[in-house]
């Protein structure tokens, strides 16, 4: 069974709560009762985080890997948060969204009006699954293959991209003159 919610550990002295929420696992926005899904979908996370967390808590998003047509509308994430228990907002300690889409960062931009300042200081972008590492215990993670492919892609493009740089950049400095036309140059100067 795919879970697109789970609870991957615990961080701090406390002991507080990491929610890992998979996008890649949502619904395609084409498929019937999108809506229907999408309310009920929300019910159960809020009610599961409700039974989950009891102080602070941490939510991964993981979004790599997950095609536009599955992400949800601002609308959606509009009334989600306008919805959600203050208690809740207020014991969240970090939204760290993974692999940042151009799309995702535009929704939250576009969000601000509505989202508290508070709220959008735990925003957290991180690119790789390894910057995740940094921050959480990854032993009880349960990262989707699909994320795991797309995480590894990105890197390997990444890496490729910084080897053609370098070598671009050897390309274009100018070539060292032999040894024997600097001594010429030096006798020209002191003559």
């Amino acid at each position: 069974m795919c879970l697109f919610l789970s609870v991957s550990g615990y961080y701090g002295e406390g002991l507080n709560a990491i929610i890992v929420f998979a996008a890649c696992y949502l619904p395609d926005s084409s498929c019937d009762d999108y809506t229907y899904i999408m309310e009920n979908l929300f019910l159960y996370v809020v009610s599961s985080l409700e039974l989950l967390v009891a102080e602070d808590y941490m939510i991964v998003y993981l979004n790599g890997a997950t095609p536009r047509r599955k992400m949800p509308g601002i609308s959606w994430l509009k009334r989600c948060y306008q919805m959600i228990d203050r208690k809740l907002r207020k014991n969240l300690k970090c939204l760290i969204i993974a692999h940042p889409t151009w799309f995702i960062r535009t929704v939250l931009a576009i969000s601000r009006p509505f989202i508290s300042v508070k709220f959008m200081d735990k925003i957290r972008y991180i690119h790789t699954l390894e910057e995740l590492s940094h921050i959480i215990p990854m032993e009880h993670v349960q990262i989707p293959e699909c994320v795991l492919q797309y995480d590894q892609e990105k890197i390997k493009a990444q890496k490729l991209r910084q080897d053609q740089e370098q070598q671009e950049t050897k390309s274009s400095l100018p070539k060292e003159r032999p040894k024997s036309m600097l001594a010429d140059v030096g006798r020209d100067v002191c003559h």
